[in-house]
């Protein structure tokens, strides 16, 4: 069925909603829609199939910069947890759930919490680069390059936010297109309700709120004159920002793990806006803003062909001719989040990238739908078979272009043999001695005492500078405020021999994960040594002592 210019109007004659931009005539047949949706399934399913294959299959471990978060999160989502900021009260109840699945160990199922929520997001993403276009191959095309894109894979297969961020993103995306194409006031208030829900998850969703209302002005300003619809919209959106009050409930329960104890409204605000995080944004100067979108640029190099990129130039500059208020909504966000993510100084920025590549996405589906239109036109009075080697000539090297990157980012995301954090559990629960002390910062030991229930005789201490407040979660298995932490194990003091000097004071071992935050340059100038026992577990030795591990059990490295 041949694409047409959707027209001014809202509904046909018929009384079926128009699609705006390149669009399908209304009153599609059923084995068109079910075509479509065949098409989406197909497409964010080879995406699942790639996340399953790539899965991690056990507990993950700290690592800069790709594995920052993962270990906690896997602890803390199976412990009902609060994590750190902004406390992610949706995804850690959502991933809760999954804990229980009858399949793997707890954390491969809070990894396939990931990978489930990846491929829904590229299914949503599909369906609305549909909606916007009318093209099943351009909303193919750009939901496949976005879900099997490098860094997003490489978050669909470990414990972290960003996939159900992006389920988030595109079902309110969607529900704005569906508003705007039927004017069904329940899909803009759906919106509304998914805004404040999305917010509970991942705070750059918040500049999903000025998008919408940009979207709004430009399809109908007369909305904003409704006063009924303004506040059931306004209601939904404070409904969805319920989930918040899990942290101070489940805080004031005393969970096993918490990071910011969100007990009093100073600490609840504190975690919910971002902590001290919130001030390493915006730390770049105009003179390296430059430098800044260079790093973007080779990263989306990376992320996608370059002839998909000149595509979703194209595409951007038909949605301004085509569909201005998609446009601007569209426009607004990548050039917001982007902003945000150049001038967010953290480990992982990178991983800020992910929101614009899905905008990028659908401007590729805008693109490869204008150009598919363009030879359709070009084709009209030829044969069906002149049209169908036209379409073939196309579709071919489009697939090519999607897909050329497929191998090489599967050798470099898969983590489907990554055993590392069993095996740091395995080293700890079977050559640390009883009743020790461990240094480590943010690792799977935590996983291992409190989810798996083994080594409780462990004192783990983590006493290396966060970049927020915490008030617990800094030893085990005590509960304590920091000031009390400091005295017990001294804890203020951030090149962790402090901690190790506490500790080693009670006569008992002192044990360190080698990790890049351990800074054991610190513990050689300070005159102790070090004693590899296994793996990543060494034994810390105080100046003018012997090791408590045996000459026969220690390791060389």
């Amino acid at each position: 069925m041949p694409l047409v210019k959707a027209g001014m109007q809202d509904r046909s004659k018929k009384g079926k909603p128009l699609l705006r931009g390149y669009a399908v005539p209304p009153g599609l047949v059923p084995s068109r829609r079910t075509w479509t949706t065949i098409v989406g399934l197909l497409v964010a399913g080879f995406a699942l199939f790639l996340y399953l294959r790539t899965l991690a299959p056990t507990v993950l471990y700290y690592d800069r910069p790709t594995l920052l978060d993962s270990a906690m999160f896997q602890a803390q989502l199976a412990t009902l947890g609060i994590t750190h900021p902004t406390g992610y009260p949706t995804y850690t109840m959502l991933g809760h759930l999954f804990s229980y699945l009858p399949i793997g160990d707890p954390a491969y199922r809070i990894n396939l919490f990931s990978a489930i929520m990846g491929g829904a997001a590229v299914f949503v993403l599909y369906l609305v680069g549909l909606r916007l276009t009318g093209s099943i191959l351009g909303a193919g095309v750009g939901a496949l390059a976005f879900g099997i894109g490098d860094t997003y894979w490489s978050q669909a297969i470990i414990a972290e936010v960003y996939t159900l961020n992006a389920l988030f993103i595109s079902s309110v995306l969607l529900l704005l297109l569906l508003w705007r194409d039927t004017r069904r006031d329940r899909y803009l208030l759906g919106a509304c309700f998914l805004m404040g829900l999305s917010l509970t998850h991942h705070v750059t969703s918040g500049l999903l709120l000025p998008g919408a209302a940009i979207f709004v002005f430009a399809v109908d300003k007369r909305t904003f004159l409704r006063w009924r619809i303004v506040l059931k919209g306004a209601g939904l959106f404070l409904i969805g920002l319920l989930p918040y009050l899990y942290l101070p409930i489940r805080a004031s329960m005393n969970p096993p793990m918490n990071e910011a104890d969100p007990t009093t409204p100073a600490r609840f605000w504190e975690l919910v806006n971002g902590g001290n995080l919130t001030g390493v944004f915006g730390t770049f100067g105009p003179d390296l803003i430059p430098l800044r979108l260079s790093f973007f640029g080779g990263y989306m190099g990376d992320e996608f062909h370059v002839v998909l990129l000149f595509l979703a130039m194209f595409g951007a500059i038909m949605a301004v001719l085509k569909d201005r208020a998609s446009a601007a909504l569209l426009g607004f966000l990548f050039l917001t989040w982007l902003a945000y993510a150049i001038e967010y100084e953290i480990f992982d920025f990178f991983l800020y990238f992910i929101p614009p590549y899905l905008i990028l996405a659908l401007f590729m589906a805008f693109g490869v739908a204008a150009v598919f239109e363009g030879v359709r036109r070009l084709t009209i009075g030829s044969s069906p078979a002149l049209q169908t080697a036209a379409v073939l000539l196309l579709f071919a090297p489009l697939l090519y272009f999607t897909l050329s990157d497929t191998r090489s980012d599967y050798g470099k995301v898969d983590r489907s043999n990554d055993l590392e954090g069993r095996e740091i559990i395995e080293d700890v629960a079977g050559h640390a001695l009883p009743d020790s002390t461990i240094l480590h910062h943010r690792s799977t030991l935590w996983y291992m005492v409190l989810v798996e229930n083994r080594r409780r005789d462990l004192t783990l201490v983590s006493p290396w500078y966060p970049s927020w407040h915490r008030y617990t979660d800094l030893v085990w298995p005590d509960d304590i405020d920091r000031a009390t932490a400091n005295l017990r194990w001294g804890t203020n003091d951030y090149t962790g021999v402090g901690a190790a000097e506490e500790a080693a004071d009670r006569n008992r071992p002192v044990y360190i994960l080698d990790q890049p935050s351990a800074g054991a340059q610190h513990f050689y100038k300070a005159g102790w040594q070090t004693v590899k026992v296994e793996g990543d577990l060494f034994e810390l030795v105080p100046p003018g002592r012997q090791p408590f591990t045996p000459i026969e059990e220690q390791r060389d490295g």
